[in-house]
């Protein structure tokens, strides 16, 4: 199966002044070696802002004021989703804080004279427990949801059992290699993890073992050249997007019909969960997951 080739279309030139200063901010996040991902997001979350400025007529960094600011979140406040749904808090504050975080950039590097966003007091955020961590019997009529006998099926299975088995996050499972699995040995390598951090983690039998029989018998299926040795391909071949990723292992937990909604951080959980309950330490379980703060694990 040949890769078809795309020609990129020619980036269009930024709007207006502050698009423009977003463009300087991201280049400097690049420049700082910030992941890809993290440059995406700010791409995101701050271009709304900016689309939210030039539909009012605010074109320029220095028209922007703290008021202006406080109207935007207001603005997200009441913002509906196209469900009808509005923004969680969660969701708000991963538009505010990139914001606080810009503006913050540009007094420091003398774009503007004071910070509007400084004083800028985002919503508070109840800390809570994860909504779903599945029984370990649950956790099993989710893995065999994958028709094994069926190459794609196969691959689902081998990548659901590396979540459960490893608790890695999404996104480091979409950029796992084959050379940074060691199957004999039972470890796996997450390069540049959250926080551009390397770890290595142990990997179970079982999950090797599928992981193997994937590699062996369905990956070379799937693979089309170039092949960048990524270990879990999509259908076409290519590396997983996380939200494709998201989505395969949320049809699978809803196919197991278990009551319980949930993804590939949920496996995360319920390994967390699991590992507490039968005695692990929980400074260990901070290492494998990644974690530089306890409080998060």
């Amino acid at each position: 199966m040949a890769r078809i080739v795309r020609k990129r279309k020619p980036e269009a030139p930024p709007s207006s002044p502050l698009a423009a200063m977003l463009e300087k901010h991201l280049e400097d996040l690049l420049v700082k070696n910030y992941s890809e991902y993290t440059v995406k997001n700010r791409r995101t979350h701050i271009g709304f802002f900016v689309e939210w400025c030039r539909d009012r007529g605010v074109t320029e960094p220095t028209e922007v004021t703290r008021p202006i600011l406080e109207h935007y979140q207001r603005y997200l406040f009441h913002y509906r989703q196209k469900n009808g749904n509005p923004l969680t808090f969660r969701s708000q504050l991963a538009r505010l804080v990139p914001l606080k975080v810009w503006f913050r950039w540009m007094a420091r590097q003398r774009h503007i004279l004071n910070n509007p966003a400084s004083e800028l007091e985002l919503p508070r955020l109840e800390h809570r427990l994860p909504k779903t961590v599945l029984t370990i019997a649950e956790m099993e009529k989710v893995l065999a949801q994958p028709d094994v006998d069926d190459p794609l099926g196969l691959r689902d299975r081998a990548l659901m059992e590396t979540l459960y088995s490893t608790g890695m996050r999404r996104l480091e499972l979409a950029n796992l290699k084959l050379y940074d699995l060691d199957t004999e040995r039972g470890t796996a390598m997450i390069r540049q993890g959250k926080g551009k951090k390397d770890r290595v983690i142990p990997i179970g039998e079982r999950a090797a073992a599928w992981v193997d029989k994937y590699i062996r018998e369905s990956r070379p299926k799937l693979a089309v050249e170039p092949d960048d040795h990524t270990v879990f391909l999509s259908n076409a071949g290519e590396p997983f997007s996380l939200d494709h990723l998201s989505a395969l292992v949320r049809t699978h937990v809803d196919a197991a019909n278990i009551g319980k909604r949930g993804s590939c951080h949920m496996f995360r959980h319920c390994l967390a969960t699991f590992m507490l309950e039968n005695g692990a330490d929980i400074r260990y379980i901070q290492q494998m997951l990644g974690h530089v703060d306890i409080k998060t694990t």
